[in-house]
């Protein structure tokens, strides 16, 4: 048993047992081909090189962790490159970007409908983007920013969405003091957290300073609420009480900090194109200029809007807090949900230093990250820590789904266009908090497991029953997606035994458990008589909502 039994137990308790069968339990048996060597660190860095050709269910594995979902033919380069040299070769392609255009100068008090066409316009170009884009790294490294960096459309538009997440695509894999500044300039972020009509009282009458975005600043982006040692723990002062990072002056004088920007709406000001840019201070009377003190650190007075911006993001980016608050997330959304404090103390010195002196360093962090020991040791099944995994969030198990099908793109339901979509909606997140906090742990335990909280009765429906309803209902919605159904057809046409063999490799690293295949049998000889396509999906659709699709160990 391997990958966060102690969650799937508590689990179990909670939400008995359909739900605790989505949480992260182990494939069971070895694949054909498991003759790597498990990873070990490399001189001065947390990294790994191979030693041998990579096994088959070790770049499974790596494939789940570092992109939108294995397909045979990204295993087939892990297997042949190494994880290393995939990362490298990742690292150097051009970011994919969205289209915006479509979307940029809509109407919706005209057409009040047209709001949510465009956002599905952008959930096809997104998805698109998750499951055929080339950058599948850069693309599961933005998905995993945006969770905690957040822009959503509930104070957005679909056009502003849209260009935010090109800017995660843009920078996400760059310096984080960069990143943090193109986020704290961007229109769209400018209007979801109101930092865009913050100004300095004396500008005008009424004019005040509006403290949302430099409260979620510090908290949710950067340095987080209390004091953390270098591993992600708390530090503590007397009573054992956790030390808070900052107080509520720091809130108010980062805010002045951040007085005077706007809008920039081009020589037009028509549509909605300035959510695509950086905002501009025009006028520097809606600056506070005068002297503050951030974090201990003073900003003198008469330094203009730019100036103040500049500064605080260079103290933001090297507090001593932003690298292991930085770290932990990015390790909850591509590998654990509850890491060792000695994995996120490892990943939070490279974010300290990359080895050449430079801090920050996004694209390094990550490395360390799919790299580092922790998250290869389960590389070997059955190796990995009782403890160790994550839950497959809707958007991940939707996307490795759809990507194991050999999917182009999102299946739409012919007559209205509607869209095949998880319950999680890319850039939908209710709040600026994202779709669940990193610290909800599992029902009665310490473990950590925040992507649990999206296990609610509508999602298990969903993944019970959705790829069953869209080939039943939506008849040629997944052909029209390029979607490859017809190929497990004719796997299952030959043999049960050809059908699972195929299903294995695409989904469970070449590791179907046997309980699971017997259930799977059970499954198929329930359904004889259906039509092979309706047959085929109903089986996938079961056997795909089992605790060992799930979870990701």
């Amino acid at each position: 048993m391997n990958g966060a039994v102690g969650v799937r137990v508590h689990m179990r308790r909670f939400f008995g047992p359909l739900i605790a069968g989505l949480l992260m339990v182990g494939c069971g048996q070895h694949e054909p081909d498991s003759a790597s060597a498990p990873a070990s660190p490399s001189a001065g860095q947390v990294a790994v090189a191979p030693v041998a050709k990579v096994s088959y269910y070790a770049a499974a594995r790596f494939l789940d962790q570092a992109s939108f979902g294995p397909t045979a033919a990204e295993i087939e380069r892990v297997r042949t490159m190494g994880f290393e040299a995939w990362i490298d070769e990742q690292l150097r392609l051009p970011p994919t970007l969205l289209d915006g255009s479509s979307m940029r100068d809509y109407d919706e008090l005209a057409q009040p409908r047209e709001r949510q066409f465009a956002y599905w316009r952008f959930l096809d170009q997104w998805f698109a983007g998750a499951l055929t884009a080339p950058d599948q790294l850069r693309q599961r490294v933005s998905w995993s920013l945006s969770q905690f960096i957040v822009v959503s459309l509930v104070n957005s538009q679909p056009f502003g969405v849209l260009e935010y997440h090109n800017l995660l695509q843009r920078q996400g894999l760059g310096r984080y003091r960069d990143l943090l500044h193109a986020v704290s300039t961007n229109g769209a972020m400018g209007g979801f957290l109101d930092n865009v009509g913050n100004r300095s009282p004396k500008a005008c009458s009424g004019c005040a300073v509006n403290e949302n975005y430099a409260r979620e600043l510090m908290q949710l982006f950067s340095i987080g609420l209390v004091e953390l040692e270098i591993d992600g723990r708390p530090k503590r002062g007397s009573g054992g009480r956790p030390i808070e990072s900052y107080t509520q002056e720091d809130v108010v004088d980062l805010a002045r900090a951040l007085t005077g920007w706007e809008w920039d709406h081009g020589p037009t000001g028509e549509g909605y194109v300035h959510l695509g840019r950086p905002m501009v201070t025009r006028d520097p009377q809606l600056h506070d200029s005068d002297a503050k003190t951030v974090l201990g650190e003073t900003f003198p007075s008469g330094q203009t809007a730019r100036q103040d911006m500049n500064r605080a993001m260079d103290l933001l980016a090297r507090h001593p807090n932003t690298a292991p608050f930085v770290s932990l997330r990015l390790i909850q959304h591509l590998v654990t949900s509850n890491p060792s404090p000695a994995f996120v103390a490892r990943v939070a010195r490279v974010f300290r230093d990359n080895g050449r002196g430079v801090s920050g360093d996004t694209a390094a962090v990550v490395k360390a990250i799919l790299l580092d020991p922790d998250a290869r040791r389960g590389d070997t099944p059955g190796a990995d820590l009782p403890t160790f995994g994550k839950v497959r969030e809707p958007v991940l198990f939707h996307t490795a789904l759809l990507r194991g099908l050999g999917c182009r793109k999102m299946p739409r339901r012919p007559e209205t266009g509607q869209p095949f979509v998880p319950q999680q909606l890319p850039y939908l997140a209710p709040s600026v908090f994202g779709f669940y906090a990193p610290t909800d742990a599992a029902p009665s335990s310490n473990l950590l497991a925040p992507e649990q909280r999206l296990l609610l009765g509508i999602e298990l429906r969903d993944r019970m029953t959705s790829l069953a309803h869209v080939e039943t209902v939506w008849a040629p919605a997944l052909d029209t997606a390029g979607c490859r159904l017809d190929t497990f057809v004719n796997a299952a046409t030959r043999s049960t035994r050809d059908f699972h063999a195929l299903l294995s490799l695409t989904w469970f690293r070449g590791a179907l458990p046997p309980g699971l295949a017997r259930d799977g049998e059970a499954h198929w000889a329930l359904t004889e008589g259906s039509a092979p396509r309706r047959r085929v999906a109903f089986t996938l659709q079961y056997m795909l909502s089992s605790p060992h699709f799930g979870a990701m160990p």
